[in-house]
């Protein structure tokens, strides 16, 4: 048995697709290190899928190239069944603001501004009008439980509010698919399950694909699959 099987049919295209993605990176000593070697992922509307596996064997590097953050040696990603590679660098970026969001592991927010600011930053960007924008941070911010917080700087906050400014800001632009990077990896216990309480509440409120990197199994269950990157390639998990 599988861990993590979703056997329900979709007839929808699927948000988010890797065809034959392989990556690789030159040492300085000239030496060829291949990372990927050859994902194919097909994530569909809606679903959650948790990618494990042990430290180094490139699970960042993946999502950052399903995000296109990043970018394979080769292979294809598609955002909404437009193919990435096709797009030039200021189509690519407009895509990526407006179709996926991140969450990573340390917050990233911007240490000059406020967390209303922080969250209204991406739909700025993507043109949004200034009180739209702000309407929408403020009842993101009022979802994750921070909206008495709105005026405080990165460094007034907690690590836990932290990281809910910070999917409040992944979520602003109202995305396809939200990407994370070990979400609650620097929080405690308490904190991490309060985090990824969260996220799926806001993630089923909105029919949002997700995909999620994670030591965390406790994280990693709440899916609807289970992959586990490993020599290169992804496999679907054993069911424990």
């Amino acid at each position: 048995m599988l861990f993590g099987m979703n056997n329900k049919a979709s007839t929808r295209p699927p948000v988010l697709s890797a065809r034959n993605v392989q990556k690789s990176f030159v040492g300085g000593d000239g030496t060829r290190l291949d990372i990927l070697l050859g994902i194919d992922l097909d994530v569909g509307s809606g679903e959650r899928i948790a990618i494990t596996g042990a430290s180094g064997t490139g699970k960042s590097t993946l999502l950052h190239i399903l995000g296109s953050l990043d970018r394979p040696s080769s292979g294809q990603i598609l955002i909404d069944s437009k193919a990435v590679s096709e797009l030039s660098e200021d189509e690519l970026a407009e895509m990526r603001n407006h179709y996926v969001g991140f969450v990573f592991q340390f917050h990233h927010l911007l240490r000059e501004f406020t967390a209303l600011e922080n969250v209204m930053m991406p739909a700025l960007i993507a043109g949004v009008a200034q009180s739209e924008a702000r309407d929408r941070s403020r009842k993101l911010l009022e979802e994750v439980g921070v909206i008495g917080r709105e005026s405080h700087k990165p460094r007034q906050l907690s690590g836990g509010e932290q990281q809910r400014v910070a999917v409040a800001r992944a979520l602003v632009n109202q995305p396809l698919v939200l990407l994370a990077d070990e979400p609650s990896g620097n929080l405690d216990t308490q904190t991490s399950q309060r985090l990824h309480d969260l996220i799926f509440k806001l993630r089923a409120g909105r029919e949002l694909s997700m995909v999620v990197v994670t030591h965390n199994l406790d994280l990693a269950r709440r899916a609807d699959r289970v992959l586990v990157l490993q020599e290169g390639r992804l496999e679907l998990a054993a069911k424990e």
